[in-house]
Parts: C-alpha cells; sequence; structure tokens
C-alpha cells in the first residue's frame, strides 16, 4: 500500500453504497471541503448494476446498467472535483453477503493511505432501509475501529484514527428544507450551507442520468429544489463533543496535525 507523506493535510472520506449516493447525499459537502483545502476521497462498493436503466428517452437505456451508472459516477465526481475515487466491486444489492474480511482489509488500506479526519457514511438503518446502505455503514463503523489498531493488516500501513464519522440524518434534504426549525430537529448536528454550489450538485445530480426518475422527483419536480439545494444536513456518530448544534463546519475541534 502506498504511503502518502500528508498526513497533516485535512481529509474527508466518503464511504457509500451507490453510484448517486454521493450527489444526493454529499457533493455540496465536497465542494465546500474542496473550496478550503480539504482533500475529498470517495469510497463507492458497488458499480449499482441492480438499479434501474431509466427512461429511453433520457438515460438511453443501456444494457450495461453497471457500465453505464460507473461512467456517470465518474462523470458526477468530475464534475463535484473529487480526485480520488475507489470503487470497492461489490456487487448490487449483495454488500451485505460480502466477505466483511476482504472489504474490511479495502476501507482500512484507504484509510490508512490517506488518513482522513473525518468519515461521512449512512446511518447505521441506511437513511431509507436499503440494504446496501445499512451494510455499508456497519462495515465503514467496522474498519474504522480496524483502522485504528496495529494488529489488524500489518502490511496496510501505520494505524490511523478517524476522530469524527458523520451519518446521513433522520430527516432527508427535501424535508431539512422545509423545516420550520432545522437547528431544533434531533440529528442535525452539522449543517452546511452550499448554496453557492448549488448549481455544481445539481449538475452532479443530473449526471446520473439512469436514476433520472429518483432525483427528479426528489429534487428536479420540487417547487422548492432551490431550497433543498442549498443545505446539506449531517448527524454525528462519534467525534469531539460539540459546542452547540447545529455546528457549519464539519472539521470543527479537530487538529488535522493529530493523527
Amino acid at each position: 500500500m502506498r504511503q502518502l507523506k500528508t498526513c497533516a493535510v485535512r481529509t474527508l472520506l466518503f464511504s457509500l453504497a451507490h453510484p448517486d449516493d454521493e450527489s444526493f447525499s454529499g457533493a455540496g459537502l465536497a465542494c465546500w471541503c474542496l473550496s478550503r483545502g480539504i482533500r475529498v476521497v470517495l469510497a463507492c462498493a458497488t458499480r449499482g448494476e441492480a438499479g434501474k436503466a431509466g427512461d429511453a428517452c433520457i438515460s438511453g437505456a443501456p444494457s450495461n446498467v453497471g457500465g453505464a451508472r460507473e461512467q456517470e459516477l465518474r462523470e458526477a465526481a468530475r464534475i463535484i472535483g473529487i480526485e480520488h475515487l475507489h470503487l470497492l466491486g461489490y456487487r448490487d444489492r449483495d454488500l451485505g453477503d460480502a466477505d466483511p474480511a476482504a472489504i474490511r482489509r479495502q476501507l482500512v488500506g484507504l484509510m490508512r493511505e490517506y488518513r482522513p479526519q473525518v468519515v461521512v457514511t449512512f446511518d447505521p438503518n441506511g437513511f431509507n432501509r436499503h440494504p446496501d446502505h445499512v451494510a455499508i455503514s456497519r462495515l465503514t463503523m467496522d474498519a474504522v475501529a480496524a483502522a485504528a489498531d496495529a494488529r489488524w493488516f500489518a502490511d496496510a500501513g501505520s494505524p490511523h484514527r478517524v476522530a469524527r464519522i458523520l451519518w446521513t440524518p433522520p430527516l432527508p434534504p427535501w424535508e431539512a428544507a422545509r423545516s420550520a426549525n432545522l437547528h431544533g430537529e434531533p440529528g442535525a448536528d452539522f449543517v452546511i450551507d452550499i448554496s453557492r454550489w448549488r448549481d455544481r450538485k445539481a449538475a452532479a445530480l443530473r449526471a446520473h442520468r439512469t436514476q433520472h426518475q429518483s432525483v427528479d422527483t426528489h429534487f428536479f419536480n420540487q417547487p422548492d429544489v432551490d431550497r433543498i439545494l442549498a443545505i446539506e444536513v449531517y448527524r454525528q456518530a462519534f467525534g469531539p463533543s460539540l459546542a452547540s448544534r447545529p455546528l457549519d463546519d464539519p472539521f470543527d475541534a479537530i487538529d488535522a496535525s493529530v493523527d
């Protein structure tokens, strides 16, 4: 495993299940980080081959859905500005049956290579109870613990302790934007103003052409789409105590020089 000589570089790692998860759940945060010189790494467990192909008039109805979705993911990552993209190679809808030792090694290797202070993944209920979302949450939490323990995978780099894990929040974006008191909502521990990158998030979502039906339903067919695209909300799974809730900086109280 190549060891990056950038231990003090602030880094955020997304550990997600499918192409489009990054645009639904993290495009704005990624842009926020990149604008501040924070490195963003994306691990995507599957190619989404069990997903829908979409309307042929819009998506082209590809015969190879997994290949099409991988290309959509790469285009969305390019739009967002994510340079460090890792596809883990597991089958869509089968992630819960993946060999935990194999995916643990992959995720531990990435955590020790890039040494993120912050890791973002799904909450234990998978946000919408999708089995792959639930699985990647469990597997990511397992890997965070293993990455800090020198007894795991001595050949995968020196141990690394993640300072903070963020989960997807109880409220989906389209509901959070309409909350009369978002700051009082339980689980809204970080509320990130991403209005500056609204257009970029919209473009990343549109890059997932095969998933246009879901994207349109939840974003572009909504009358308040501009509000929905203006904020992202995260829940703290663990990390330094929060001085108040919500905060607007996911790196609050984290020293990048401390591993």
